[in-house]
This record gives C-alpha cells, sequence and structure tokens, in this order.
C-alpha cells in the first residue's frame, strides 16, 4: 500500500502541537507554584510534609532566702508528676470494664460520680485517648502500674510544684490554665513575672514520611528552647513562717474575716515577709471556696487605716516646724466642722495635753488642730508624699492604688477626717512604706520583694535600693520616733511592748463606712518598728471585721510576738 506524504504529516503536528501546548501549561502551572505562591505552598507544605515540635522551655524556680545566712528554699518549682489516660480501644474485653473501674477509682479515691464517668469512657468502642486523672504521684503511678491493666497507661509531665503549700501562697500566686487552656502564670509574682518564668519556645523543623517519623538525612531547623528566669526572693522564710503562724491565730482567736501583714526593712525596702488570710495550696488552687482566697489583701484590698494614719499627719507638722513634741494644745472635746461634729473616741475629752499626749490617746480634736496648721494644700502635699493615692510598684500582681479623692473635694470636713485617717484609703503596704520614712530619717524607699533576677545564661539581675523621695527631716524623724515610742511605753499601745527593747508604733480603730454612714464593724491595725534607734523592720498588722473593740487587744500584741521572735532570730542584744 502507497501513503502520500500529505496525509502523514498532518497528524504528526497535530499532536505535536498538543504535547507543545501541554509543555507550555506544565511549565506555566510550575511558575505559577513554584514562584509566584511559593510562600503559599511552602506554609502548606510545613503542615503536611514537615513536623513542626514545640520545645518547651522550663519554667524558673523562685527561691526563699534566710537573711542570716544567704541560705536559698525553693518556694516554686517544675516537678514530674504523671498523667492517668486509657486506650478504649484496647479493652477488647467489656466485661472487665467494671473491674477496672473499680480497682482505678479505689487506688485515685473517686467517688460514685468520677467512677461512673470513668467506666463510661471505658466502655468506648474504637476511642484511641481517654483522660483518667492528672498530676498523681510517683507511688500512685506504681499502684497503677502493678496491676497492669490493658489499655491503661501514665504518662511522665511537668508540673509546678509549691513544697511550702500554703506558705506565702498569696505572694506566690499560681500557676495554671487560662479559659483557653494555655498554662500561665496568675496572681502574685507568678502573674508578674509570667513572661520572665516561662522563659521562650524553641521548635524543630524537618521532612517527614509518609508515616509521620523524620526523615534524619534531610535538612533539620531548630531553635533551642531557653528556660525561664529563677527568682531570688527578700523573704525570710523563717520570718514568713512564723509571722503567718501567729498571724492566722490571731485571725481565728478573734474572729476576724481576714487578716494581713507586711514587714519590711525600713533602710532597704526590702519586703521580710507578707501574708494574707484566708489563703489556698497553690499546688490545689481550683479547690477554694471562694477565689478572693487568691487575693493579697497586704496590697489589693485598700480600707480607712483610722489612726494609724495619725503619725503622718503629725510628722509632717514637726517637718515644718509648726509643732513640737511640747507643744501644747487645748482639747475642745468636740469639734463642728461644715455641718458634721466630731468627736473624740467614746466622747472623750483630754484637756491640756502635748502633741506627744495627743498621740498617746489618740485625740481626733487634736490632729483636727494639727491639720488646720498645716493648711489643706501642704497637708495633701504631705500625704502625697509619702506614697499614698499611688501604687508603690511592688513587683507582685493587682497592687491597689488606694484613694484620697475626697481630699479633692471642697469643704475643711475632708482635710479634718483625713488628719486621723478617715474618708481616705490606703493599703497596708503602703502604710508600711510610709513607716519606713519615719523609722530611717525621712527617705521613701520603693518597696522590692524580689533580690536577683538570674538568667539561664548565668546573668544576674540584682535589685538596687531606691530613695523616691526625702519626706521629712532627719530631726522631724526622730521625733516622731521618740513620740511613738512614748505611745507604745505610755498610751494606748502598750500591749505592743517588748521587754528589753523600745518600740515605735500606733494602734488605730477604724469604722467601716456603709450606705448612710459608718457601721459599728471596724478594722484593726497596728504599725511599728524595732528597735526604735535603729529599726531592723517595720510591721504592719491588720484585721478585719475582728470581735473586739480595740486594736490594742487584737493587733497590738500580734505585733508584740512577732516582734520579740525577730528581735530574737537576728540576735539584737537588748537595750533597755
Amino acid at each position: 500500500m502507497i501513503y502520500k506524504k500529505d496525509a502523514i504529516d498532518i497528524p504528526v503536528r497535530v499532536i505535536s502541537v498538543f504535547f507543545l501546548g501541554l509543555v507550555i501549561v506544565i511549565i506555566g502551572r510550575l511558575f505559577i507554584l513554584q514562584i509566584l505562591q511559593h510562600d503559599y505552598y511552602a506554609t502548606f507544605a510545613l503542615d503536611t510534609h514537615e513536623i513542626y515540635k514545640k520545645l518547651n522551655p522550663k519554667r524558673g524556680t523562685i527561691y526563699f532566702q534566710d537573711t542570716r545566712t544567704k541560705e536559698e528554699y525553693q518556694a516554686a518549682s517544675m516537678r514530674e508528676y504523671y498523667t492517668v489516660y486509657a486506650v478504649p480501644k484496647e479493652i477488647t474485653d467489656k466485661t472487665k470494664v467494671e473491674e477496672y473501674s473499680e480497682k482505678i477509682s479505689e487506688i485515685l479515691k473517686f467517688d460514685e460520680e468520677e467512677k461512673e464517668n470513668l467506666k463510661n469512657k471505658l466502655f468506648k468502642i474504637d476511642d484511641p485517648y481517654e483522660p483518667i486523672a492528672p498530676k498523681i504521684d510517683e507511688i500512685t503511678k506504681a499502684k497503677l502500674e502493678n496491676l497492669e491493666l490493658i489499655g491503661v497507661y501514665t504518662l511522665a509531665m511537668d508540673y509546678r510544684y509549691y513544697p511550702e503549700i500554703n506558705l506565702a501562697s498569696n505572694v506566690l500566686g499560681f500557676y495554671g490554665s487560662d479559659s483557653e487552656g494555655r498554662m500561665t502564670g496568675k496572681y502574685g509574682l507568678e502573674g508578674y513575672f509570667d513572661k520572665e518564668l516561662s522563659g521562650q519556645t524553641g521548635f524543630l523543623m524537618g521532612e517527614k514520611t509518609a508515616g509521620g517519623s523524620m526523615i534524619t538525612l534531610a535538612d533539620i531547623n531548630s531553635v533551642s528552647a531557653e528556660d525561664g528566669k529563677d527568682l531570688l526572693l527578700t523573704i525570710d522564710r523563717t520570718l514568713q513562717f512564723k509571722a503567718c503562724e501567729r498571724l492566722k491565730k490571731g485571725m481565728e482567736d478573734y474572729k476576724a474575716t481576714s487578716a494581713s501583714l507586711v514587714m519590711i526593712n525600713p533602710n532597704t525596702g526590702a519586703i521580710l515577709a507578707m501574708c494574707s488570710f484566708p489563703d489556698f495550696d497553690p499546688n490545689n488552687y481550683s479547690k477554694v471556696d471562694d477565689i478572693r482566697s487568691y487575693n493579697n489583701t497586704g496590697i489589693f484590698t485598700p480600707y480607712e487605716p483610722g489612726s494609724v494614719f495619725k503619725p503622718i499627719t503629725m510628722s509632717s507638722a514637726l517637718d515644718l516646724e509648726l509643732v513640737e513634741p511640747y507643744t501644747y494644745f487645748e482639747d475642745p472635746c468636740k469639734r463642728s466642722i461644715g455641718g458634721f461634729t466630731i468627736h473624740n473616741a467614746l466622747d472623750k475629752c483630754f484637756g491640756s495635753q502635748t502633741m506627744t499626749g495627743v498621740l498617746e490617746n489618740s485625740i481626733n480634736t487634736g490632729m483636727i488642730w494639727v491639720e488646720e496648721k498645716l493648711g489643706i494644700d501642704e497637708f495633701v502635699r504631705y500625704v502625697e508624699k509619702f506614697g499614698f493615692g499611688k501604687k508603690t510598684g511592688i513587683t507582685l500582681n493587682t497592687e491597689n492604688a488606694g484613694d484620697l479623692s475626697s481630699l479633692q473635694q471642697n469643704g475643711p470636713v475632708y482635710g479634718a477626717v483625713a488628719s486621723f485617717g478617715q474618708g481616705i484609703t490606703v493599703t497596708p503596704l503602703q502604710l508600711a512604706v510610709a513607716y519606713c520614712a519615719l523609722a530611717n530619717n525621712g527617705k521613701l524607699l520603693k518597696p522590692y520583694i524580689v533580690e536577683e533576677i538570674r538568667y539561664p545564661s548565668g546573668k544576674i539581675e540584682k535589685t538596687a535600693v531606691k530613695v523616691i523621695d526625702n519626706v521629712i527631716s532627719s530631726r522631724a524623724s526622730k521625733l516622731i520616733t521618740g513620740m511613738l515610742v512614748s505611745v507604745v511605753d505610755n498610751g494606748q499601745a502598750r500591749n505592743a511592748s517588748v521587754p528589753g527593747y523600745y518600740i515605735a508604733g500606733k494602734t488605730g480603730t477604724a469604722q467601716i463606712a456603709g450606705v448612710g454612714g459608718y457601721t459599728e464593724e471596724t478594722n484593726h491595725t497596728f504599725v511599728g518598728f524595732a528597735p526604735a534607734d535603729n529599726p531592723k523592720f517595720v510591721l504592719v498588722i491588720k484585721y478585719e471585721k475582728p470581735q473586739r473593740a480595740w486594736a490594742d487587744s487584737t493587733t497590738a500584741p500580734t505585733f508584740a510576738d512577732i516582734a520579740k521572735f525577730t528581735l530574737q532570730y537576728y540576735g539584737i542584744p537588748e537595750e533597755r
């Protein structure tokens, strides 16, 4: 058979054009994929053909210390616990579910409802995973493993651990999950320093096979995790334990609603002890009756301080030399100001008194007289210089600034009642810082609770002592100290005395404001420092709504017991 040449060329040309067009399409598509849409498909490949694994850093450790020996104690660290889980699809013999549930529940101490939930989980068909219990210890793990139950396993995991349990729990805060299930620090130090304690998460990227395993010969990119920073606290573990123990006993004895304590070094601003009750166990932070237990009332709950504020007013007048300790005042027994009548406690009248006597007897009318000598502008200036009305800046979550807004209102009555601690609110920490200035020749210090931040690299960042302001003169500081010693020796604060030492301090019994006026309920406070001439500590004690009439029978004896222990703890010799 003979074929014509043209008949052969036509289909060849068609086929050639077809394949040429196909090649052009393929090249174009590759250009789009590899050049124009490279970033999109690279990201897509990351999800489907590469592995991305987080490398979790170790959360930093928090330490208490012994301020005498500098020995350190763990307050918060990471510890290995175990999660119990089941693979129900491996339990092919479902007749054993009842037996499994009984044995597991007995070891984990499940109640009937929890046991029933466990049973329902184990009965599931083709279920690859069911959580049973988080955070069990080594002993419990061993008991479960000895049962040799098919489809029941334990997995080691790191959890936050607080070896001292409740000690300083309101200061430390806790490490727990947020609303989205992410672990984060909350309250106190854990909340404030969450970023520093958390460290930096690393990652690992590389090719993986269809089965999901890493291809070891492929390129692997990684960034190592950076562990969190450690914190060394200024808190003395022994003082914290003893002070909080005594504070809690007082709260129970006096049937108070809450209690708080702040002990601070008046020469540096370092917090030596800080307690707040009710408290909680941060190892089991979810098991609280009231979330207010998380609050550190020493920094979070402002209140009207009452008569412990009188030394602030008096020292301001001493600083301007408007009064001296022996300046006389004739008590009018009551004052009518702006339509309000102000009395002394129990409507007492004290006659002729010195300024020292005004503090010893806690005379309200005497303090109004001093405030009027100052004038409202100078009074407000000194109150603000002492640090009231603003946060101290301590590195703890949930600090409150207090409230001085009443002093901005028109009318002389607001300055009058503020002179003896009514109509304004403060925190126990603010009182502690202000009394430091009374004790240390007039320097207002920034309080701090973290002595060192320790980096994984070995770098150490130390907290420097910071003087915020010179509030009063050294002369005024010495004068008010002598007057406060007389308050303890001869006045209403005798129960705060410690034999062998000069103690400076002041009580405060303040009615609690309610709807339409003040109620019969009170807050009790004592603030003092010792030894008076060279103080080692300032200590604030506060009880909310104790079932006793006056602070001299609640906060004053609590102060005395803690002060006595602290003086002996530091080996300070008796001076009188």
